[in-house]
């Protein structure tokens, strides 16, 4: 069944979404207050990067256009998304004001419709927006009752930048927090029937969905986490691998292997800023917010890891280090909290000469790092003169560093977060050096083998104790 539909706030989610509405038939308009984005959408040129997206547009067949005008969109429309940012407050909460800004717009817009409409926020918020402020907000500003004039929904997405589209349309389940069941059933059948997506819909009320959002986030931040404790674990054990470790625990039904695995820690705009949030709400609520802090904490310690690594590797700090991998993750050219900037800024900051390179995200990375470090042209730019290479994302692209690495005389030390090249190099290839793998050395054998003796001396300690005092109490 075709649909009107209008997504407002055509960022990173909103323009994919838009696009992915679109291309499956339904007229699709986006609503933005930015200029440039909104004459990106008229041109039919992607306002984000995101793989993939040009040609969901291109897809579209005209069914997708852009407007500042929410008057007009709400008038043409049968259902809205808001996708607008919801960016971090000083004390860790979210703040509701560009939501509060697009509700008001929404709201004075349904006053002049008298057909029934559909308001579907999916901005991540903290449990009590949608019913304290949302819901509210729209009733004062059109002057109308929800569930009965307009429906309200909170349904957020579970997407990952650089896979944003497959995300959206193939999603684990679906979230929809409902106001009222009328609303639910309208968005879990547009999902159904108009999108073809057949994932489950969990539906709740509003406040539950949205502590299911923030809580889904926050336990593969913590998921992470302990892969990386497994990780720094695997490094002090002779042999010690960390990917056979994880690879067995997700065969359990219990964990499963999503997420599992050690490497560097988790970045970019939601994971960290999910955690703090929490972290806020559970402080507020009067609930412990130990558990997401020390996540937290962890998360932030894993660049300091690697930059102990190389200066452990490399002592001369006049050194050429290059840093390969600077989004958050592979296939975006978002830098927010990325680890390899970290790294980067670390050991730039503790006097090497660094060299950075990513396929995607130089310009991003050169507004964070600045004239801190040398940005090269290509890989064999950053290798030339190079003691050491820190490959900090596993970027497909950089499987060709192998050959290239081969040819250098100096023979960097290869530091591998992410294993990339474990199974690809011959074990005297060249100096290696992989995140969560133990080398067979001698004083790590020595401290195992001294902890794992003492527990039997221990044991014989004990056993002879409990003997002496049997003895003392017969003689009694």
């Amino acid at each position: 069944m075709k649909k009107r539909v209008s997504v407002v706030g055509i960022g990173k989610l909103g323009a994919c979404m838009a696009a992915a509405i679109a291309a499956r038939g339904h007229e699709t308009i986006g609503v933005d207050v930015e200029t440039q984005t909104v004459e990106a959408l008229q041109q039919k040129r992607p306002p984000v990067f995101e793989p993939g997206l040009a040609e969901l547009m291109a897809g579209s067949d005209g069914r997708l256009r852009g407007t500042r005008d929410h008057l007009q969109t709400i008038q043409q429309t049968d259902i809205t998304f808001v996708v607008v940012p919801t960016p971090s407050n000083p004390d860790g909460g979210f703040s509701l004001r560009f939501v509060c800004e697009a509700m008001e717009q929404i709201g004075q817009a349904l006053r002049h419709k008298s057909s029934y409409h559909l308001v579907v926020l999916t901005s991540t918020v903290l449990p009590g927006s949608t019913d304290y402020v949302v819901r509210p907000l729209l009733e004062e500003a059109s002057g109308k009752q929800c569930g009965r004039d307009f429906g309200l929904c909170y349904s957020p997405e579970f997407i990952a930048l650089g896979s944003v589209i497959r995300d959206f349309l193939n999603p684990d389940f679906l979230l929809i927090g409902e106001c009222e069941e009328a609303a639910g059933n309208e968005l879990a059948a547009f999902y159904r029937d108009s999108m073809g997506i057949e994932a489950p819909a969990a539906r709740m009320s509003p406040v539950n969905a949205e502590l299911t959002k923030i809580a889904l986030n926050s336990y593969v931040t913590t998921k992470i986490t302990f892969a990386n404790l497994l990780a720094e674990v695997c490094e002090r054990l002779p042999g010690g691998d960390v990917d056979a470790v994880t690879s067995a625990l997700g065969l359990d039904s219990r964990i499963g292997a999503k997420y599992l695995k050690g490497g560097l820690g988790y970045g970019g705009p939601c994971f960290p800023r999910d955690n703090h949030a929490l972290a806020h709400f559970l402080d507020r609520i009067g609930v412990s917010a130990e558990l997401p802090r020390t996540v937290d904490k962890s998360n932030r310690n894993q660049p300091q890891r690697v930059l102990n690594l190389v200066r452990r590797l490399i002592p001369d700090r006049c050194s050429k280090v290059a840093v390969f991998g600077l989004a958050f993750k592979a296939n975006t050219n978002v830098v927010e909290e990325s680890q390899g900037i970290e790294i980067a800024r670390g050991l730039a900051q503790s006097g090497y000469s660094v060299v950075v390179f990513d396929p995607v995200a130089m310009e991003a990375a050169s507004k964070v790092l600045g004239s801190l470090v040398a940005y090269g042209g290509s890989v064999p730019e950053c290798l030339i003169g190079s003691a050491a290479v820190v490959v900090a994302s596993d970027l497909p692209e950089l499987v060709t560093i192998i050959r290239q690495l081969y040819e250098c005389s100096a023979r960097p030390v290869l530091i591998d977060a992410w294993r990339v090249f474990r199974s690809k190099l011959r074990p005297d290839a060249l100096p290696y050096k992989a995140i969560g793998m133990g080398q067979a050395d001698g004083q790590a054998e020595g401290v195992l083998r001294q902890f794992v003796q003492s527990l039997v001396h221990e044991k014989a300690l004990k056993a002879t104790t409990a003997l002496a005092t049997e003895e003392k109490a017969i003689r009694r």
